[in-house]
């Protein structure tokens, strides 16, 4: 477990973006995921399309839902219902999210898998669901999403603790917000305790012991190291 009393580890966001690859996810281990929509299309255009997704994410965790999640958040509207008091969370999961970022047109994940090919079930589930809902809207055809997501092991405490503050700080890198916690289709605001805990979509009890405090600290001190690698990145690709 990391426990979070300084705001000073060592480690550069270079080093984490190295972490060892491997093609085949093990059971109790985590993982960096990422996927991108196909030819960087907008997939999240206001804030109803970013609830919907984090409200899809948080629904496919569980290992069998009771039907699509389509149907399910139809069939809870109809009868008046909200999405949490008609849910059991305390169901076995398929994946543990640990941290989580919704950018206009890519997702970053962080998640600890909990069962064979859980990953795998997950990412599948919540793409395909999202496709669904997103192409009836925009009355649109087709794949939304670039054919496979990327993933990285964290091979230490350390390398997950940087991750969280790199998958937070993406808005910020981006310039789409000033500070991480004005963009509320992330994981940030749960670190920092301004969410409900009912509406929480992550769980890390077990594996970061966070003060919220200290953690946005920690967050805002990566903010202009983060932006700058940024646009080195982009000068050493174009």
């Amino acid at each position: 477990m990391i426990v979070l009393f300084v705001s000073t580890c060592e480690v550069d966001e270079v080093e984490v973006a190295m972490y060892r690859k491997r093609d085949l996810l093990a059971v109790g281990q985590i993982y960096h995921i990422f996927t991108r929509s196909i030819a960087e299309y907008r997939v999240f255009n206001n804030d109803d399309e970013f609830l919907r997704m984090k409200a899809t994410i948080r629904y496919y965790q569980i290992e069998k839902p009771p039907e699509k999640f389509s149907r399910f958040i139809q069939s809870t509207s109809d009868q008046g219902n909200d999405f949490d008091s008609t849910i059991s969370f305390d169901k076995e999961k398929l994946v543990q999210i640990i941290a989580y970022c919704l950018m206009p047109t890519h997702v970053h994940l962080v998640l600890k898998q909990l069962k064979e090919n859980g990953i795998s079930i997950f990412i599948s589930n919540v793409l395909n669901s999202y496709t669904r809902y997103f192409n009836i809207k925009h009355k649109r055809k087709g794949p939304l999403w670039e054919s496979r997501f990327k993933s990285v092991w964290v091979e230490s405490d350390e390398q997950l603790l940087h991750l969280t503050r790199y998958v937070h700080l993406n808005p910020v890198t981006a310039y789409l917000a000033n500070k991480p916690e004005e963009w509320l289709a992330s994981s940030y605001p749960e670190y920092i305790s301004i969410v409900n805990e009912k509406n929480k979509v992550c769980a890390y009890d077990g594996i970061l012991d966070i003060q919220p405090n200290l953690y946005q600290e920690f967050v805002r001190d990566g903010v202009s190291y983060q932006r700058e690698l940024s646009k080195i990145k982009k000068l050493l690709f174009e």
